[in-house]
């Protein structure tokens, strides 16, 4: 049986993250904050989020029965659903950037953060839907101007296939189809301490990397492909 969660649709919001979990540990019930526009919202390490000219800002908040070792897992699973939550609206065809980057074309368009506060999660999703003059390494789902509900179902979408996949068994998920939305796999990659080509995942989602002095693993922190705009 599918989660409940409750969904609140707000004009403006500082930040969706903050209000979902603050939403989720007053009533114990999972809920999606959406926000047509948020001022002051945050990307993952802490860093700014521009405003396009059309986004969805959305986070999920809830508790997870999945355990701790698997929870890693979580960032690429939200990158899936959120995949195919941008191809169900009619949306440019997506590819993730490990760990948390999507992509469409080469050029972000969105991110994910996953926050844990002891067992209450929370999963934030932003989108560029559309931006007629983005930033350098930016694009958007679209080419041009959609419908505001657009971003309303974007974010149910996501949330719903998120929360279905966490109801399985803890730790399972299907890599087999994260590994053909990867844009990381079968690239060179770069990060603060080395370079090499990034060939796997480990069962805890990190990524690794054949490098010239051998087998490196990341487990977390920015990962720069060779070639990527």
């Amino acid at each position: 049986m599918a989660t409940h969660y409750d969904i609140v649709h707000l004009s403006e919001v500082g930040s969706t993250q903050d209000e979902a979990r603050d939403r989720f540990a007053a009533t114990g019930v999972p809920t999606l904050v959406v926000a047509d526009r948020q001022v002051a919202g945050r990307g993952r390490q802490g860093r700014s989020w521009y405003q396009p000219d059309q986004a969805m800002f959305s986070s999920l908040s809830f508790r997870t029965d999945w355990k701790p070792e698997h929870r890693t897992l979580i960032p690429l699973v939200t990158g899936m659903a959120v995949c195919d939550a941008i191809v169900s609206v009619g949306g440019r065809e997506p590819s993730l950037k490990w760990p948390n980057d999507v992509l469409i074309d080469g050029a972000k368009v969105g991110g994910i953060l996953v926050e844990l506060d002891e067992d209450q999660m929370t999963v934030g999703c932003g989108l560029n839907l559309w931006w007629a003059d983005p930033i350098a390494e930016a694009g958007s789902v679209f080419d041009d101007h959609v419908d505001p509900s657009v971003a309303l179902d974007l974010a149910r979408l996501w949330s719903q296939a998120l929360l279905e996949q966490l109801e399985g068994p803890s730790g399972a998920w299907p890599e087999d189809r994260y590994i053909e939305q990867s844009a990381t796999l079968g690239r060179q990659v770069l990060w603060d301490e080395g370079a090499g080509i990034a060939i796997g995942l480990t069962p805890s989602g990190a990524l690794i990397v054949d490098t010239a002095e051998g087998i490196e693993t990341i487990h977390a922190g920015e990962v720069h492909m060779r070639g990527w705009r």
